[in-house]
């Protein structure tokens, strides 16, 4: 795996370990705020990692594709706990 890859696949294992915590440690009523600054604070890391490989080829497509899969792993947390929530 490049370090290319490797940087996008980064932020979307912090994306789940968000997810993780927000489900662990957060009450359900608070959940989607948290998931909201996991996505804000992913954006920011997302945006801070890519300029930190100081390579322009390619830096709007590793962040579309690390901001994609961020935004699919916070979905589907989501989905999961109105599922849990609704049981």
């Amino acid at each position: 795996m490049s370090w290319k890859q490797l940087s996008v696949v980064t932020i979307w294992l912090v994306a789940i370990v968000c997810a993780v915590l927000t489900g662990v440690l957060v009450a359900p009523e608070n959940r989607l705020v948290w998931l909201s600054l996991s996505l804000a604070g992913c954006t920011i890391l997302t945006l801070a990692a890519q300029l930190s490989t100081g390579q322009k080829e390619g830096y709007v497509h590793r962040v579309t594709l690390s901001l994609v899969g961020v935004v699919v792993v916070l979905a589907l947390a989501t989905g999961l706990f109105a599922l849990f929530g609704l049981v």
